[in-house]
């Protein structure tokens, strides 16, 4: 399996409250709304958004993936108001050995309300049935308690901590690395294998 085999078309999944659709131009203010937020970009290796350009640059960047049929996130949509909150995506995908890595990032005024946990629950279903995944893995900086707490109530558990993993603003970061089996997903979730 190629990614292309999957990514050629991005498919819209939808939840009770959410969709996740490919990004388009129109999303670029909602987008600067979360990004220029420094809480929000605390634990990611990239930088704040000063600028609406930084976020028509990166939506342009994410235009270019989809075009390319390579990886590329979902824009988390509220359903309720249709606008985008947040991204979620495989940020690295392993065809060869069925493995590929989740992140995600969110608006800082959605935290706290399960719409990750909703929002990543079915990326990760979606790898285990369309992507012939057999393990989902999601690393965060150690300091990132939230996004741990996310992982645990996937299902997801701690396999270790890499230590000083990346180098990322300024800094060599230690990386606790969570995952799930597809056996273990289909369990919790009642899913005949």
């Amino acid at each position: 399996m190629k990614i292309s085999d999957v990514f050629d078309d991005l498919p819209t999944l939808e939840t009770e409250r959410i969709l996740l659709r490919k990004f388009n131009l129109d999303d670029v203010k909602d987008m600067f709304e979360y990004t220029s937020i420094p809480d929000v970009s605390n634990f990611v290796p990239w930088e704040t958004h000063k600028s609406i350009e930084d976020s028509y640059g990166f939506i342009n960047y994410i235009l270019k993936q989809y075009e390319d049929s390579k990886l590329a996130p979902w824009a988390i949509e509220l359903k309720e108001n249709q606008k985008v909150i947040g991204t979620i995506d495989f940020v690295a995908w392993y065809p060869q050995h069925r493995r590929a890595e989740l992140g995600f990032i969110l608006s800082k005024e959605h935290w706290g309300k399960g719409l990750i946990p909703e929002a990543a629950a079915k990326v990760i279903e979606f790898g285990f049935d369309r992507m012939n995944l057999n393990k989902i893995k999601a690393p965060c900086m150690v300091e990132n308690v939230q996004s741990a707490r996310v992982l645990q109530k996937l299902g997801m558990t701690l396999e270790g901590i890499l230590k000083d993993e990346y180098f990322i603003k300024g800094k060599l970061r230690d990386m606790a690395v969570y995952s799930i089996l597809k056996k273990d997903f289909q369990k919790q979730h009642n899913i005949l294998g």
